[in-house]
């Protein structure tokens, strides 16, 4: 049998969840359907999402359906929570990309598409909601909307022959009340029944099937042309294999569109079918490459290309599943307060009890489905579970084999300052908000000492709104914010080695690192180019756990630093003197001395947060929005215009965006509308005014010092950072070179 994780992703209110509902319900795994706006959908388990009715995290659940078992995972689909869902694309096998056939492409849903083409995750777009399409819209004109922006590999998979996946009589609404029929069960002897009036047939347990939407791929000249050996076989036999099909949606190649009204129970069925029967199976023998966009970490068996890795160990013992890997996705807190880290096991097999170091030994692993779970003894590869007894793990972590996942694309772009307004104390206010923090990592929580305030980071005011009710039900904290600030980032454009020096009274430590420019969005990125005969194993790891345990901040105006390779040259310890505090501050002292060399020399800079923007407005306001957009130095395709509404798309800085929504609402009389998604950072547009404003003193900031300690006579005494070179007992290894 197939075993397949599937994500579900979404444009808020195109009905992800309820199609979600409408798959459980249809296969038979729950008994009554539930609904969003009635707060009793199966996988909306927190209270806060049955108050407001959205997805705020990602929930799986188990569809046990003829020829495959399904985890299905459903993921926020508002902006403000899309570092959950992003964080969710590195374990899938394939995604259900679901589009309103009423709205069409949203803005969030091309920020999903790129997102699942960076992470190489093999999709099927579901265009739901078919029973609400306007009179004159057909489903031509949707298709030919979707293929415009996403391209000629979007075909058309068919529609399902019946209305209705499980009623007898297609003109019987479903409801929660109705039950489940007993010929809708999902075993092999009633589906097969069923294959009668949806045209399908299960043939073995990969369930390749000839459904309606299987005759019309298998038999189309457009999917033919989209690979050149699927032509050869189109040729040759007049159809496509079902194996072929798969390959081609494992390579990206082939995206099938199936159309469903997930309310009405309409085409459910049927896209069960077509993922039992296509959905490209894993095989779990790679581990992926976090060099790489593509963080998957398997491979297919009926592709040709594959998606995962060979770090250069012993490929035979992979397949054979001998070694263990695991994907962290995600990380909460149960009603017991017990901290569960969810995973992907992606080789090799998890047994309870197991010792993951550094992180503990595995208490329980827990397969969820909704709210429920089973305790699990060992969780073999391709299976999602949740286990306890971890500290320290953290979202996108890879464990055993398994690399870590790339940098995120979407980041929070606004800091706000917290403040208790209730008299709760700042120490429980903070460690509140560390728990927090420990389940969204983007939070980024920092204690500012100078200015005695708790600065946070947030993707939107929805998430604002959460993160204030959590604080006040889960902890009893009432809080308040400030308007916020943007989240600027640092960065180099030249290479430089900083060195690092701590050597008070018997300690001793010196640590050289190079510090080199990457692309955008790479984040930051940590190596070793140093001997074992220079520095023992223990020493450089133990350095390279301090490159990455801090967010180390820039020297312009104390913003995180980012997209940077930093890598540990060479170092030096004493053999009677050196503990593994000095090696800390040695490496932390020799990033921030890199950074002022870099300074000096002007190749530091500031980065800013740019949004890429859909504007709809009146055809007689476009030279407003342009002028607007051109005085926040931002830029814009040529504007669409029927002569009644104009579109006008572009990217400009967060920082002139952020409240442009409510300019757009007054000078349109409310007749315009503007979506924004997240562009990633971009030099700073007025880098000199922003550096002006922070009024940051690098060498003030004693928690970041960049100065180095040294000892002579019996005592340890500070050095400057521009004078190190001359006291550092180690020659530059880099600038040698």
């Amino acid at each position: 049998m197939k075993q397949i994780v599937a994500g579900v992703l979404a444009h808020v209110d195109a009905g992800k969840t309820t199609l979600s509902e409408a798959m459980l319900y249809v296969s038979g795994e729950v008994r009554r359907l539930g609904r969003v706006d009635h707060g009793d959908a199966f996988l909306d388990t927190d209270a806060l999402e049955k108050r407001r009715g959205i997805t705020i995290y990602s929930k799986d659940a188990i569809i046990d359906y003829p020829g495959m078992r399904l985890t299905l995972l459903d993921t926020p689909g508002h902006v403000d929570f899309a570092a959950d869902m992003e964080r969710t694309l590195g374990v899938l096998d394939v995604a259900l990309l679901v589009i309103s056939a009423v709205d069409g492409v949203q803005g969030h849903t091309e920020t999903l598409w790129r997102l699942l083409e960076r992470y190489h995750v093999p999709t099927f777009i579901v265009i739901n909601k078919i029973d609400a399409l306007a009179p004159g819209i057909s489903r031509d004109d949707v298709l030919a909307g979707i293929r415009k922006r996403f391209g000629e590999a979007c075909v058309d998979a068919g529609l399902p022959q019946n209305s209705a996946d499980i009623a007898d009589n297609a003109d019987t609404p479903v409801t929660a009340d109705t039950p489940v029929p007993s010929d809708a069960s999902v075993t092999a002897d009633a589906h097969a029944a069923t294959g009668a009036s949806t045209g399908m047939i299960v043939g073995g347990s990969s369930a390749h099937a000839q459904i309606s939407a299987g005759s019309r791929m298998e038999h189309d000249e457009d999917v033919a042309a989209l690979d050149e050996s699927a032509l050869d076989e189109y040729c040759d036999t007049g159809r496509i294999s079902p194996v072929t099909i798969s390959r081609m949606i494992a390579q990206r190649k082939l995206v099938p569109c199936l159309w469903t009204s997930a309310l009405q129970l309409q085409g459910i069925r049927y896209l069960l079918d077509a993922l039992a029967a296509y959905a490209p199976e894993p095989r779990y023998d790679g581990y992926g490459d976090n060099t790489s966009d593509n963080t998957s970490a398997n491979t297919f068996d009926n592709s040709s290309d594959n998606h995962g890795k060979d770090d250069g160990g012993d490929s035979s013992d992979r397949s054979n599943g001998k070694d263990f890997g695991a994907r962290v996705f995600r990380i909460s807190h149960d009603a017991q307060h017990n901290r569960l880290t969810w995973l992907k096991v992606t080789g090799g097999e998890l047994p309870v009890k197991s010792e993951i170091e550094p992180y503990g030994k595995i208490d329980q692993i827990r397969r969820y489905s909704g709210a429920k779970y089973d305790i699990l003894q060992s969780a073999p590869a391709g299976t999602v579970c949740a286990v306890t007894g971890l500290e320290g793990t953290v979202p996108g972590q890879g464990l055993g084999m398994q690399t870590d996942a790339s940098h995120p694309l979407l980041e929070p772009v606004l800091t706000y300052t917290v403040t208790a307004t209730d008299g709760t104390d700042t120490h429980k206010l903070l460690g509140a908000l560390r728990e927090l923090e420990d389940e969204e990592p983007l939070l980024h929580v920092r204690w500012i000492e100078r200015l005695e305030e708790i600065h946070i980071q947030l993707m939107g005011a929805v998430q604002l709104e959460i993160v204030q009710e959590l604080l006040r039900t889960r902890f009893g904290i009432e809080v308040a914010f400030d308007r916020g600030g943007i989240v600027y980032h640092e960065t180099i454009d030249t290479p430089v080695e900083g060195v690092g020096h701590f050597e008070p009274l018997r300690h001793y430590a010196e640590v050289h690192l190079l510090l080199e420019p990457l692309e955008r969005g790479s984040g930051l990125q940590f190596a070793s180019d140093c001997s074992l005969d220079v520095l023992d194993r223990n020493w450089q790891r133990l350095i390279m756990t301090h490159m990455r345990e801090r967010e180390h901040l820039g020297v312009l105006i104390g913003a995180p630093i980012t997209d940077m390779r930093i890598t540990l040259l060479t170092g030096r310890a004493h053999d009677k003197h050196t503990e593994g505090g000095d090696f800390r501050q040695a490496t932390y002292r020799a990033i921030r001395e890199g950074l002022m060399q870099a300074r000096q020399g002007g190749h530091c800079h500031v980065l800013e947060p740019w949004y890429r923007f859909r504007l709809e407005l009146p055809a007689d306001q476009v030279g407003h929005a342009m002028a607007d957009i051109q005085r926040m130095s931002g830029v814009f395709d040529p504007p669409e215009n029927d002569g009644t509404t104009a579109v006008l798309e572009g990217e400009a800085p967060v920082e002139g965006m952020r409240d442009y929504a409510m300019d757009v609402n007054a000078y349109t009389h409310g007749r315009g509308s503007l979506t924004c998604v997240s562009a990633g950072y971009r030099p700073c547009h007025d880098e000199d005014a922003v550096i002006a404003a922070a009024e940051y003193d690098p060498e003030a900031n004693l928690e970041n010092t960049p100065d180095s300690v040294f000892c002579a006579h019996g005592a340890g005494y500070p050095v400057k950072w521009y004078k190190v070179p001359e006291f550092m007992h180690l020659p530059f290894a880099w600038q040698q070179a």
